[in-house]
């Protein structure tokens, strides 16, 4: 895979804090930098699809009631408490 130069500007505690954690690992701060925005975009990808999908359900028109989902909750709830005695 090609690699692409780019700069960054960080807080000082940011990059030291980084550096410390590279020095720990025995990596590079670019392996690092490199893998926590893998691990980002990796999550946002997830959580905009979920949101267009949610979005184009609710043109269509597949909406639940309030009431129902407070039900569910309230549910889901009472079993983790019942569940924990």
């Amino acid at each position: 895979m090609s690699t692409e130069a780019f700069t960054v500007r960080a807080e000082s505690n940011i990059v030291h804090q980084l550096d410390h954690m590279a020095g720990s690992l025995d990596r590079s701060r670019n392996y690092l930098v490199n893998q926590a925005i893998q691990e980002y975009l990796e999550t946002h990808a997830w959580q905009i699809e979920k949101i267009t999908q949610g979005i184009e359900a609710a043109d269509r028109g597949e909406l639940v009631e309030h009431n129902q989902v407070m039900q569910e909750m309230d549910a889901l709830i009472e079993q983790k408490f019942t569940n924990k005695a």
